[in-house]
């Protein structure tokens, strides 16, 4: 049996800057990271159904103070109206702009994600947000918010103590730069041939229509 491979063809989209649509030139970019598979490849498991027709990328921190708006607000609709009926589904993929802390914010979620628990402690993450490099982030902390989300936290913590996902983390960062994400929250919102770009934590008005472009 042949196997379906999906490449993304991107067409000339018309930027709208003011409004956080960029244009995504398929030119400056290796066709073979434009893939369904390779987009998703390495982020976090998907949320909503795998097989909706349009996917969202986001690329965020977890200290990034608008990735922390987006998530406490036009996530929220996004996620009862298109998510949870099956038209979209959400990868996020670790961009950590803010250092070190942001780096073991990303490898906890990971590790969570070795309990199943990705989801449930990347939401917990961003709900205890406390701003960008203020020393909210402590391994107190993440051992709080593990427990509250139901983690083995022995478990955890060795996943931790080894750095587990240090190198994965890392790697996403510089895929990110190598895509020419260049603030967060940055996301690709795409089906099988359109790739459009938003920069930035913009009006759920912006997310309505290039849901609707697709």
């Amino acid at each position: 049996m042949m196997k379906k491979v999906y490449f993304l063809v991107i067409p000339v989209i018309i930027g709208v800057v003011s409004g956080g649509i960029i244009v995504f030139n398929s030119e400056e970019h290796n066709p073979d990271v434009l893939t369904r598979t390779a987009l998703t490849e390495g982020g976090s498991p998907i949320l909503g159904n795998p097989s909706a027709p349009i996917t969202i990328l986001e690329w965020g921190d977890y200290q990034c103070t608008y990735c922390h708006r987006f998530h406490e607000s036009t996530l929220n609709t996004l996620e009862e109206d298109y998510i949870q009926t099956g038209k979209v589904n959400l990868v996020f993929k670790d961009f950590p702009l803010n250092g070190p802390d942001s780096v073991l914010t990303a490898e906890a979620a990971h590790c969570a994600g070795d309990q199943g628990k990705y989801w449930e402690y990347h939401d917990e993450l961003y709900k205890n947000w406390a701003g960008e490099n203020t020393g909210w982030v402590t391994r107190w902390a993440l051992n709080a918010f593990g427990n509250t989300v139901g983690l083995d936290l022995g478990e955890f913590n060795q996943c931790l103590d080894d750095h587990k996902y240090q190198n994965k983390v890392n790697s996403l960062y510089k895929l990110g730069q190598e895509m020419g994400i260049d603030a967060t929250p940055s996301f690709l919102v795409f089906n099988d041939d359109k790739i459009i770009k938003i920069r930035g934590n913009q009006p759920l008005e912006t997310f309505l229509r290039t849901i609707s472009e697709l």
